[in-house]
């Protein structure tokens, strides 16, 4: 996504003064809204216990071949599910896309995690990266933490919540992860920033959690055996008009500028034209500099279940999405003649898109991840 650099001096000054009286607080956050240090202190041994033991989990499925970071696929014996991913950098320069695949993700069997993340900014390679590294460990931390609170019975009963647990777990990821970056000490996410969309498949239910304009739509089947696009999460922009009313109550403002008709940006209070600092974003981790004028990191979390018309899910980024629509990115990855090779005919149809419908611009990177709900076989045909 395209980027303007800010040009106020003492705005940023001020706004890396607050930085800096934030990092004080981050230790407590972190480790569980608590006054007592020694408390902290074990807390968050805690956490950095759990960020060490997911570090070994995740090394143990990259070499099982349940883990993908990169472009491939994965199917794990006795799964029913089959993930195809693919991410090609677009010519703006370093591709600040990235995704993650992990199938019996925690070595729990029968729950996969798979995500998108786009970053945006001079940094955003290195804050999308960043999310994808730790997302995965402050949930599963958090997760189990709330498995820890029900007994073994509980977890097994049908009435269980098993939809709430894991909405609380990911509210307190996404904005633990949004304060990790905030004090990281190499990567600078004041003017930089990410979008995520992930999913989790925990049997027939699948989870969603939306931070930004990445995009998740579900390939179903009608009655009369047609397949059809839904789309399954928000695209959260600035103009949106929940979003709008939180960034105004918090002092911020929504513009468009001349150069970029229809496009809405959240800007600082003190910006009282569309020029200087703006985010196309209503959502994001990072982008410090408009988190205190209605820019958030709570995701949209929702829930769905899948049933036998549902074929398959597709996550990826905005540069699919700006020129290809829902149903035909379902039409392409339909007809694939194999599996494996759906997100990179998704992809590579976008990255033409830009060139046919956007001469003279440059190509935003893409990603995409799809992921097949009934799996038969790894070489199934489709």
């Amino acid at each position: 996504m395209e980027w303007k650099l800010p040009v106020y001096r003492s705005y940023v000054q001020a706004k890396l003064a607050k930085k800096q009286e934030k990092m004080v607080q981050f230790s407590s956050f972190l480790n569980g809204i608590t006054r007592n240090i020694t408390t902290k202190n074990v807390k968050k041994r805690r956490i950095n216990f759990g960020r060490e033991a997911t570090n070994a989990l995740a090394k143990e499925a990259r070499k099982n071949g349940l883990l993908l970071t990169s472009p491939g696929s994965v199917c794990a014996n006795g799964s029913s599910n089959y993930v195809s991913a693919y991410s090609k950098g677009g010519n703006k320069g370093i591709n600040q896309d990235s995704f993650i695949v992990w199938e019996s993700f925690g070595g729990k069997e029968g729950v996969m995690f798979c995500g998108v993340f786009d970053g945006h900014g001079p940094w955003g390679h290195l804050v999308g990266k960043r999310v994808k590294k730790v997302m995965p460990a402050y949930l599963l931390h958090f997760w189990q933490e709330a498995c820890a609170q029900y007994s073994v019975d509980s977890l097994k009963n049908s009435n269980f919540d098993q939809f709430g647990m894991w909405k609380k777990s990911l509210m307190k990821t996404c904005s633990t992860v949004d304060y990790d970056l905030e004090l990281h000490p190499v990567i600078d996410s004041f003017f930089s920033g990410a979008a995520a969309v992930t999913i989790i498949r925990e049997g027939d239910l699948l989870v969603l959690a939306n931070v930004g304009d990445c995009r998740a739509v579900l390939g179903t089947t009608q009655d009369d055996g047609s397949l059809v696009a839904v789309q399954l999460t928000v695209d959260f922009k600035p103009n949106l008009p929940q979003e709008s009313e939180r960034i105004y109550k918090a002092g911020g403002s929504v513009c468009e500028s001349e150069d970029e008709p229809g496009v809405s940006r959240i800007r600082a209070s003190n910006d009282e034209t569309s020029e200087g600092p703006g985010l196309a974003l209503s959502r994001a981790f990072g982008d410090y500099f408009v988190k205190d004028f209605g820019l958030i990191s709570e995701p949209d979390v929702i829930q769905t279940t899948i049933t036998a018309r549902d074929r398959f899910v597709i996550l990826a980024t905005d540069g699919v999405w700006d020129v290809v629509s829902n149903e035909k990115a379902v039409e392409i990855v339909s007809s694939a003649s194999e599996k494996d090779e759906s997100s990179r005919r998704l992809v590579d149809y976008a990255s033409n898109q830009w060139k046919r419908q956007r001469p003279g611009f440059c190509t935003d990177d893409i990603s995409a991840v799809c992921l097949f709900f009934h799996n038969s076989s790894s070489s199934q045909q489709k």
